[in-house]
């Protein structure tokens, strides 16, 4: 009973130790979830997301500017406005949206490929700076899909990819 008890007590002082250790080295070394703003940075603009493709799919412009905006205002301490002396101002345009063949499979089409660019400006207006930023991510669906269907069945993946991606370019310095 004695020796039980002892166990009890050094498992649960280890149990504190591991704890305590978790806790502090998760503080302030690695954070891979926030955002790295200046300080100085308090509001937001986010423009509409123009599609200037050759190819438009009416519905990504819409949906990638919300996405966008839901992301930053969630993960950020940025607030949005849309006054004209705002911190930042971020702009974006969609340059291409392209399907091609990706792979062929006893001359059939096994898979095809959609194409995504977005070309993202950041006006930092404290600092009178523009920076420019390209994403660009390829989405594989089968070959016996439409293009309609392919686009159906990519919506939501795309916009998310593409809205992290943007974010990543936007907000990290790694």
């Amino acid at each position: 009973m004695k020796i039980i008890g002892k166990i009890s007590i050094v498992l649960v002082a280890c149990t504190l130790c591991v704890a305590a250790l978790f806790s502090n080295t998760s503080c302030n070394i690695y954070k891979f979830n926030e955002a790295t703003i200046p300080d100085s940075i308090k509001t937001v603009k986010i423009n509409f997301i123009e599609n200037k493709a050759r190819y438009i799919n009416p519905q990504l412009g819409p949906k990638l500017t919300d996405k966008l905006r839901q992301k930053i205002i969630g993960q950020t301490r940025l607030t949005q406005t849309n006054n004209s002396n705002v911190d930042w101002e971020i702009s974006g345009i969609i340059t291409d949206y392209t399907f091609s063949t990706s792979s062929i499979s006893g001359q059939q089409v096994a898979s095809n490929r959609l194409s995504v660019s977005v070309h993202i400006i950041l006006y930092n207006r404290k600092a009178d700076k523009t920076s420019d930023y390209d994403v660009n991510r390829s989405f594989e669906f089968k070959g016996n899909q439409s293009f309609q269907q392919a686009e159906t069945a990519l919506g939501d993946e795309m916009v998310r990819t593409l809205t992290d991606e943007i974010f990543n370019k936007l907000f990290s310095n790694w």
